[in-house]
């Protein structure tokens, strides 16, 4: 059922061509020699503008994220609001299963079809037609048996599997004009 429903909305999504490399425009134009800047340079230094507290945690998520998926291709969306981290099994923005959302205050595992998901413990937060999502306190929360069968479920549900053999790849999808500041103000304002 699910996997019916989800590659008939993916045939539904418009296509976009990934940027050469992997490697935004933004960034080539910011370095005079973009060959020495690489698209995971590129999301170290996204990660790099939150807090410390929010980087440290989102990196960690990012880490166990790719230990849980070799060979994942990983598309990033430095967004107005958030930074968005998609993981998937190419680099069709459309098969991506996950992401990890990275706010100012918070970090949150989403699962990109998790309205369709049996969420037996109840994990899953969110109401809407299609995505759920998990606030991380830790990235050890990754490391939950929950959280562990909801993602082996969404991978064995959507028919997608991560090619394990392959490195993983840091593709730079877009990067917004218009952000909101990515650490929180201060208590002091």
């Amino acid at each position: 059922m699910l996997q019916s429903t989800v590659r008939q909305r993916y045939e539904r999504l418009p296509r976009h061509p990934s940027s050469a490399q992997g490697v935004s425009e933004a960034a080539k134009r910011a370095v005079p020699n973009h060959s020495r800047v690489t698209a995971k340079a590129e999301l170290s230094h996204f990660i790099s503008r939150f807090s410390p507290e929010i980087a440290r945690l989102a990196r960690s998520a990012l880490t166990v994220m790719r230990k849980r998926l070799p060979g994942a291709y990983e598309l990033v969306y430095d967004n107005a609001y958030a930074l968005v981290v998609g993981f998937g099994p190419s680099e069709r923005p459309s098969e991506a299963l996950f992401s990890i959302v990275i706010y100012p205050r918070k970090v949150s595992l989403c699962f990109l079809w998790g309205a369709y998901l049996r969420d037996p413990d109840g994990v899953l937060a969110g109401s809407g037609r299609q995505v759920r999502h998990i606030r991380l306190e830790s990235a050890a929360a990754l490391e939950k048996g929950a959280v562990r069968a909801l993602i082996t479920a969404a991978i064995e549900d959507a028919g997608n599997s991560f090619d394990g053999t392959r490195r993983g790849e840091v593709i730079i999808r877009a990067i917004s004009k218009n952000q909101r500041p990515r650490r929180p103000p201060s208590a002091q304002s």
